[in-house]
């Protein structure tokens, strides 16, 4: 159901753009492989996230935000940049932007903004293009942030503040605050004793990043007041099957809220969609600050402003890989409510570290699957439709939201899909987009247990050098 923006409330009056007005304080706030609909605001009954219940209520939630790409080092650059993961070059996870590349936070800079980083935000936790203040713990940045307001080396002036909370990213915490029993697992998901364990530590986590994200806003508004524009969002989908490097909804759709006391209306929410490179473009839009040109990524402060309930006709998201563990190209495009998968080697097989490596508080319960699966054929469709993909898939979410009916090879549809496909190709080619894999895939034509002993191998090969070299 579509829902409706009201469109008033907004205060017209501006806090920036010219000499004698204040520049209005910014606070970014990035959970990490958070899924959308593990959170109270998208419908969650199991997990409590009073800290987003409570920012919602002062803000507008987004319906249809979406990111760049799903895993860490592609999108975070992409927040940064304003650029898709083409263009600012770093496209598989754990790899470097071409050198030259701008990052948005420079015109913040410019502006005025003193910026201060807690956590991860740029990937590995580095530091990123006019940062000021430079904390790395990743889960207590409230004690932090704490620490630079009593330190006096805040100077006068308008801050941003960037805090990255590396929860819910694996390895999820020991001591569950769910219980296993009473928790409701994914549509998607083999039901199994270990999938619900791990699952409950999952929300635990979130929880536990909503509470520290509470004690971060506690501080802030003490220190600086309630007038300050801020963001809530995650950076992908939770590291589970069908989530983090897949283009499927619950890896590419995600958490947005933006609030503005006496700016944006509270308790609103909006279908407009929205990707990741749309955020920062839009932050120094509401500061009164100029875009540079030619980036892929444009504000949608006119939503915030309650003068349109649209932004973006078309949504692109592409994933290339992760490091030797994920070796699985992909694009896609949705337009409307119907979405476009490019699975560029179809040949080869999926994989992640999770179902590789199978550590406990990653993906332990991986074990279980398999022996689901021998016995019982829904769960062989499940794992067998994670390993092995088709090369085109398309869905429609309004019909089929966890995309589980692949029309692509319906005759009724190939109209739609020839339009889809046909944006798409128009797309990565503005882009420069070479569709390339960043190394040698796992073809199906070795068995997935083969793989697996290779990877490891080389895995424990690697850090066995590391280890010698210190």
């Amino acid at each position: 159901m579509k829902k409706l923006i009201a469109l008033f409330g907004l205060i017209t009056s501006s806090l920036a753009g010219t000499a004698d007005q204040k520049l209005p304080h910014i606070v970014v706030l990035l959970s990490d492989d958070l899924g959308r609909l593990e959170t109270s605001i998208h419908g969650s009954k199991d997990v409590r996230t009073p800290t987003l219940d409570a920012l919602a209520d002062r803000g507008m939630v987004f319906d249809n935000a979406y990111i760049a790409s799903p895993a860490c080092c592609p999108n975070r650059a992409s927040l940064l940049t304003g650029l898709m993961p083409a263009r600012h070059g770093a496209h598989p996870n754990h790899s470097q932007m071409k050198p030259g590349t701008n990052e948005l936070t420079g015109t913040l800079k410019e502006m005025g903004y003193q910026i201060a980083s807690f956590g991860k935000v740029q990937h590995g936790r580095r530091t990123f293009e006019g940062c000021d203040h430079l904390y790395r713990d990743p889960e207590n940045m409230s004690r932090d942030l704490k620490a630079l307001f009593e330190s006096g080396k805040l100077s006068e002036g308008p801050l941003c503040l960037m805090v990255g909370d590396r929860r819910p990213h694996v390895p999820w915490i020991e001591e569950s605050i769910y219980d296993p029993d009473e928790i409701t697992l994914p549509s998607t998901f083999i039901d199994t004793k270990e999938t619900r364990e791990h699952w409950a530590r999952y929300l635990s986590d979130i929880t536990h990043m909503d509470t520290e994200m509470g004690r971060v806003l506690e501080l802030v508004r003490e220190n600086i007041g309630d007038d300050f524009i801020c963001v809530f969002t995650s950076d992908h989908g939770g590291q589970w099957p069908f989530g983090k490097w897949n283009l499927y909804d619950s890896g590419t759709r995600v958490p947005l809220i933006v609030s503005w006391p006496g700016q944006i209306s509270g308790g609103l929410r909006t279908d407009a969609m929205v990707n990741w490179v749309d955020i920062i473009p839009t932050l120094i839009d509401l500061a009164g600050g100029d875009l540079p040109e030619d980036l892929d990524g444009k504000s949608f402060a006119d939503v915030l402003h309650g003068k349109t309930d649209t932004h973006r006709d078309k949504i692109f998201t592409t994933h290339t890989g992760d490091t030797q563990y994920n070796i699985y190209p992909m694009r896609s495009v949705r337009i409307g409510s119907y979405k476009y998968i490019h699975n560029l080697l179809p040949e080869a097989i999926h994989t992640n570290h999770s179902d590789i490596l199978r550590n406990d508080g990653r993906g332990a319960y991986w074990d279980s699957w398999d022996k689901a699966a021998r016995k019982d054929s829904r769960a062989a469709a499940i794992v067998a439709s994670y390993f092995t993909r088709p090369e085109f898939e398309l869905f429609d979410l309004e019909d089929d939201p966890h995309e589980r009916s692949n029309l692509a090879y319906k005759a009724e549809y190939q109209s739609k899909l020839k339009e889809l496909q046909a944006e798409l190709s128009s797309w990565t080619k503005t882009q420069g987009d070479e569709l390339k894999s960043h190394r040698e895939p796992y073809l199906k034509t070795d068995s997935y247990q083969k793989i697996r002993d290779q990877v490891i191998a080389s895995r424990n090969q690697r850090l066995k050098a590391n280890s010698q070299k210190k």
